[in-house]
């Protein structure tokens, strides 16, 4: 299946600044794909290359096939963008919104009235449709704004830090809505944001980015197994072991260090790879350990993140 996005050697530079530097990455259908980095990393600038509306330094860049520089518009009409603010007309109403701005993607009149239904129902604003959007919260303005970037049905929607500055439960639901669209909806999209277990929750992939930069790219697994190639177990036994068990558990084949915790009855045992676990495990029963949890150790994405930000990859 061809990618839907292709970015390869892309640069965004302004004045001294390189913004973007040198990135390559691609994009398959229906996957969520997370731009990943601190403010100033190069997210946003890379949505607007992206979008056709800023023009690259240099490298080149695919979306649909399009060529952003000379087709932006082609791309947009194809596109949903949801920026870091609402950008809503607040003193219309919220089927005001999304009846002018699908009048812009030219919804054909005759099923406007019907896609704007369905976008209020969809997020849950059917109730308020008809009050101006100055009386929302903030929840409801980004519920109201990805309605907006979806009124066309884009096959691909760009997401930049959607759930900033709103409450725990509104953030939710974004959330929520976003993860419906991909594996509901198999849309594509792109997610900008520096919210990490926003991303591990949402991203089948992601590219971690600093100063322009993609430090490390790939899915939470092969991340970790980047950074961390050999497994930590972490296994607590109903009663304390025989004392020279961890002895002979250093000699088992594919077992690389074993250190003892005798105030919690447990090893923790760092092996080759993951295949070696029920071997351990059965050499301790064969040696008349009592086991009560057997624990394969989980990176999250924040431990990648850091890892790679303090230059351990």
């Amino acid at each position: 299946m061809n990618p839907i996005i292709e970015v390869n050697n892309l640069q965004r530079t302004f004045g001294d600044h390189k913004a973007v530097d040198d990135i390559t990455f691609h994009v398959k259908p229906g996957e969520v794909f997370g731009l990943l980095g601190p403010n100033g990393a190069g997210k946003t600038t890379t949505v607007r290359l992206l979008n056709g509306i800023l023009p690259p330094s240099a490298g080149t860049a695919s979306v649909f096939g399009f060529d952003p520089t000379s087709q932006g518009e082609l791309i947009r009409r194809r596109t949903g963008v949801l920026t870091e603010t609402p950008a809503l007309y607040e003193r219309l109403t919220a089927r005001e919104n999304l009846e002018f701005f699908g009048t812009l993607q030219e919804i054909p009149e005759s099923d406007l009235k019907h896609r704007v239904d369905d976008m209020l129902e969809f997020f849950e604003l059917s109730s308020r449709g008809n009050d101006k959007v100055e009386t929302y919260s903030k929840g409801m303005k980004q519920r109201l704004a990805l309605a907006r970037a979806l009124i066309h049905k884009p096959p691909l929607l760009f997401l930049d830090e959607p759930t900033s500055g709103l409450d725990p439960e509104a953030a939710q639901q974004v959330n929520d809505l976003i993860a419906n669209l991909s594996h509901a909806n198999g849309q594509t999209v792109v997610l900008a944001t520096h919210n990490l277990l926003e991303a591990q929750r949402l991203c089948d992939r992601v590219a971690i980015m600093n100063e322009g930069r993609i430090l490390a790219m790939g899915s939470l697994n092969d991340l970790s197994r980047k950074l961390w190639p050999v497994t930590w177990v972490d296994i607590i036994f109903y009663k304390t072991p025989a004392e020279n068990i961890a002895e002979s558990l250093k000699a088992h084949r594919g077992v690389i260090q074993v250190t003892a915790d005798a105030q919690r009855d447990a090893l923790s045992v760092q092996v080759e790879s993951d295949e070696g676990i029920p071997d351990v495990v059965r050499h301790l029963v064969e040696h008349g350990a009592s086991i009560m949890k057997v624990n394969p150790r989980d990176y999250t994405l924040e431990d990648i993140y850091f890892a790679l930000q303090a230059g351990e990859a």
